[in-house]
This record gives structure tokens, C-alpha cells and sequence, in this order.
């Protein structure tokens, strides 16, 4: 694997998620080696948070998913909201990027990034499985990048959910992995 081709994506490690996770220490001390093997090999590092502009004008009483969540943050300080975990804080060579929906490429800049950088390679941890981790799957796939998801890096608030995806849908499409595959 030729480091300038791969780029470690960190999705949605934001605490305002992670404080909705149960167990998230665990999820967070994975990511933390994992960014640090990549820091190591000279990998980007990449955030992907999701967020949204005060008042959320971005979302559509249309969209089911996000819809609802637009009426209860209503008051959020959304510079708070989408502020990553202090545990795996970037470093000033890392990029942090914001979406505005479930896959990391939707309303983002990341794929002019992954261009400028001449990424092909996509290493996958984010939070939820069924949410990010999926939709960015499959979109990267559908861009022709090669992939690979790091299972424990990655969360979802339904573990049966979390299973299906790991040992039936992704391997369809990416290399799935352990920290420990990543780091040795």
C-alpha cells in the first residue's frame, strides 16, 4: 500500500455523538491508535463531521432521518455540537471536513480533497455503522476507490445491525478489518 494513495477517515467522532454511545471508551482508545499508526506511515488523516449552520436551514421537513432532529436543536450551538472527541483532537496537518447528511461525501468538499491529494485508497472508522460508515461504503465504491473498514472503529446503536454489515454487506466492497490488522 503506497502511503501517499491512502487517506484514514475519522467519521463523526464528535462528542455530542459519542456521549450517545454506550461503552465509547473503547471505540475512542481504537481510533486513537489507529490515527496514531497512520500519523506514523505518514497517512492523511482526515475528520468528517456532520453539522449543520445555525437553525439548521440545510435539512427538509422531507428528509425522515435528519427532520427530526431539527426541531429538538433548535438551540444548539452547533460550533459545540460538531466538536470532535478531546481524545482524538486533530493535529494542524490534519483536515477536518463537515457534511451535511449520512455519507461523508454529501454536502462536503471531501472528494475535491481526496483529488488534490491523489487518494484511492479509503481507510474507514466512524460512528454509526448504519449511518456514515454504510452510506460512505457505498458511495466510495460507486467513485471506484479501494476500501477498508476498521470493525472495531466503528459503532452502531444496534449491535445485530453492526454485525450484518461487518460480515455480509461490506465485504462486498471493502476489506474488512481489526485495529490490530491496521497497526501491525
Amino acid at each position: 500500500m503506497e502511503n501517499t494513495k491512502t487517506a484514514l477517515l475519522v467519521m463523526d467522532m464528535q462528542s455530542s455523538i459519542l456521549s450517545n454511545i454506550p461503552d465509547s471508551q473503547e471505540l475512542v482508545s481504537n481510533v486513537k491508535e489507529v490515527i496514531k499508526a497512520a500519523r506514523t506511515r505518514q497517512i492523511p488523516v482526515i475528520y468528517i463531521t456532520v453539522g449543520f449552520r445555525q437553525g439548521m436551514p440545510e435539512i427538509s421537513a422531507k428528509n425522515k432521518a435528519f427532520s427530526g432532529i431539527k426541531e429538538h436543536m433548535a438551540d444548539v450551538d452547533m460550533k459545540d455540537w460538531i466538536a470532535i472527541h478531546p481524545d482524538l483532537n486533530p493535529e494542524d496537518k490534519d483536515i477536518v471536513i463537515t457534511k451535511r447528511r449520512f455519507s461523508a461525501f454529501t454536502g462536503s468538499d471531501l472528494e475535491v480533497v481526496l483529488r488534490g491529494l491523489d487518494v484511492q485508497h479509503l481507510v474507514l472508522t466512524g460512528v454509526s455503522t448504519s449511518g456514515v460508515v454504510l452510506s460512505t461504503v457505498r458511495e466510495a465504491s460507486d467513485k471506484d476507490y479501494n476500501l477498508t473498514v476498521i470493525e472495531d472503529c466503528c459503532k452502531d446503536g444496534d449491535e445485530e445491525v453492526h454485525n450484518v454489515l461487518m460480515r455480509k454487506v461490506f465485504p462486498r466492497q471493502a476489506d474488512v478489518i481489526t485495529v490490530n490488522d491496521w497497526v501491525q
